[in-house]
């Protein structure tokens, strides 16, 4: 549906352009934007040729499409029949209203049928909206926080200087030698393929204990764990309605690729739940929910490591505080902590040494991946990045972006220190080069590069070959003198300064206003307007729309619609 969908806004996009250019002169009340949705659907779903309206196509479109498609029911309900009795117009008045087609005055007629349902319909929507709204605000009001919640340490998570992760080829490694996976992977072995499984007990008390002499483990209650970490990382499957099956690829566990393996172990970072105590008593196992991931809060916010003493002190206290039943189940437990240092170190993301106040709880580097990942799942904002001597340029400009410029220079520069000059330039400008369409990391890989000063001249020349690059690297060499350099062109200004709209545009409204006030007077606008929609870059036409709507000179509006009809007539 999506290319169809793709292909019947292409079709409409040059008519719909020019309905846009006639309304403002001939249909002065209207919206032209709000005809788009109601006009595809048309297309889509009643007629294949855009020109073919009869009598009933416009109450299937606004009875019964629009109020399940429509995005912004409010601005639909004032405006959207008023605007398609502005484009009907259009149509029969050019022409464009295609033999076999209804009267206009027929199809008007039609429109003041349908406009009362049509607007009931959008406040229903409205009124559904926001009843969704409400009652995600009391879900959301309604949450208490668990004893697992990150939220709480939000704000010493963000002010943790920046966490290093290690490259992922090291990663991948440690995520091999984890012995968690590795059981997981072989008690999918021992079910085999097509392995009936009970209601109420998947295995029988037979099955079960040789299922826990294969696996080597001290008691069943470690196999059901297991068996769900074995459905997590995808090695074990139902196949049918009574029946489980290993997967094909589970035996060439651990994977050759280290993308494989990190997939894999990602799939089953939040089986760290599973190391959470089980009690005999429902209650006091509900009140330890969540004791795996407080000890890593608490470890991460500490740097990444802990004092065992300290840290069973601490989530007592957070036991306790969380749920009344919270110190009973602690002591119910025994060794709380026994079963959560157990499967994170089993599932490799921590390590415990001995110490003289009973041990020392560290993150390993996959232990710290992990954390990140969770934290970013919580939607908490965590200053994390690859080690130094992992970054790739791509990750350099990337992450610099986000930094202060004090911050970036510091980064630039150790990254810079461990590889040559010349190499560092051909790293950023091939980086730049891997995606066209985005111009901040070109602007900044330029920026870097220029620095490097005349040692980046290969590169420059390198980068000429590539048309997102070529601008800059013909300015850089111009500046630099180097011989036989081909000059900047009209069409390289023209690029250039598309990059920095593109970058203006994506930082808001007034910082865009500005920076097509730095190009000059609005009839010199105009006159780049008339030319620069010829430049094939990858956001001219959001960035011709976006003149349209925020320049507030009317003329300087309708050159950049004026433009953006000759680009997209273009293709």
């Amino acid at each position: 549906m999506t290319d169809r969908i793709e292909a019947a806004a292409a079709e409409l996009r040059p008519l719909l352009q020019e309905f846009i250019l006639w309304a403002p002169a001939n249909a002065p009340g209207s919206d032209p934007d709000l005809v788009g949705p109601a006009v595809l659907w048309h297309r889509l779903i009643v007629r294949d040729d855009v020109g073919l309206w009869k009598r009933g196509d416009l109450r299937t479109v606004l009875l019964e499409r629009m109020p399940q498609v429509v995005e912004d029911p409010d601005a639909a309900a004032d405006g959207m029949v008023p605007a398609l009795r502005s484009y009907l117009t259009f149509l029969s008045s050019t022409g464009r209203l295609t033999p076999g087609s209804d009267s206009l005055d027929t199809l008007l007629a039609e429109l003041d049928e349908v406009e009362d349902d049509f607007v009931d319909a959008m406040e229903d929507a409205i009124a559904e909206r926001d009843w969704d709204e409400e009652e995600d605000e009391l879900e959301e009001g309604d949450e208490d926080e668990s004893l697992g919640d990150f939220e709480p340490f939000a704000d010493e998570i963000a002010d943790l200087p920046t966490i290093r992760l290690r490259p992922d080829v090291e990663l991948a490694e440690a995520a091999r030698q984890a012995p968690l996976i590795a059981q997981a992977r072989d008690l999918a072995l021992w079910v085999g393929t097509g392995r009936k499984v009970g209601e109420e007990t998947l295995l029988s008390d037979e099955a079960v204990r040789e299922a826990v002499t294969a696996l080597g483990l001290s008691e069943p209650q470690a196999l059901w764990n297991i068996w769900n970490l074995a459905i997590d990382l995808e090695f074990l499957a139902p196949d049918g309605d009574d029946t489980v099956s290993v997967d094909s690829d589970t035996a060439a566990w651990p994977f050759e690729d280290d993308e494989d393996v990190l997939d894999a172990w990602m799939l089953g970072l939040h089986s760290i739940d599973y190391g959470d105590p089980e009690l005999d008593d429902d209650d006091l196992t509900l009140a330890l929910s969540g004791l795996t991931r407080a000890l890593l809060a608490r470890v991460l916010v500490n740097g990444g490591s802990r004092s065992l003493a300290e840290l069973r002190d601490e989530l007592a206290e957070a036991v306790a505080e969380y749920d009344d039943l919270g110190p009973d189940a602690w002591s119910a437990a025994g060794d709380p902590l026994a079963p959560v240092l157990a499967w994170l170190t089993g599932y490799g993301m921590v390590t415990v040494e001995d110490g003289a106040e009973g041990g020392v709880v560290t993150l390993t580097p996959l232990g710290t991946e992990g954390v990140v990942h969770l934290v970013d799942d919580a939607d908490i904002e965590v200053d994390a990045r690859p080690a130094i001597d992992a970054m790739t340029a791509l990750d350099l400009l990337s992450f610099s972006a986000d930094m202060s410029e004090e911050e970036a220079d510091a980064e630039f520069a150790a990254w810079l220190a461990l590889r040559e000059p010349a190499q560092a330039a051909s790293e950023l400008l091939a980086a730049a080069a891997e995606d066209e369409a985005d111009a901040l990391v070109r602007v900044q890989a330029a920026s870097l590069v220029g620095s490097l000063g005349e040692v980046a001249i290969p590169a420059w020349l390198e980068a000429l070959k590539e048309p997102s690059l070529r601008p800059y690297a013909a300015t850089h060499l111009t500046q630099l003198d180097v011989e036989d350099a081909p000059e900047p062109t009209q069409a390289d200004t023209h690029w250039l300064i598309l990059d920095m709209w593109t970058i203006s545009a994506g930082l808001g409204r007034p910082e865009f206003v500005s920076s097509l006030d730095d190009i000059g007077p609005a009839q010199r606008l105009i006159e780049l307007l008339d030319v620069i929609w010829k430049v094939p870059h990858p956001h001219l036409e959001e960035l011709l729309e976006a003149v349209g709507d925020a320049h507030p000179d009317r003329q300087v509006g309708k050159a950049a619609k004026r433009a953006l009809f000759k680009a997209r007539s273009r293709k």
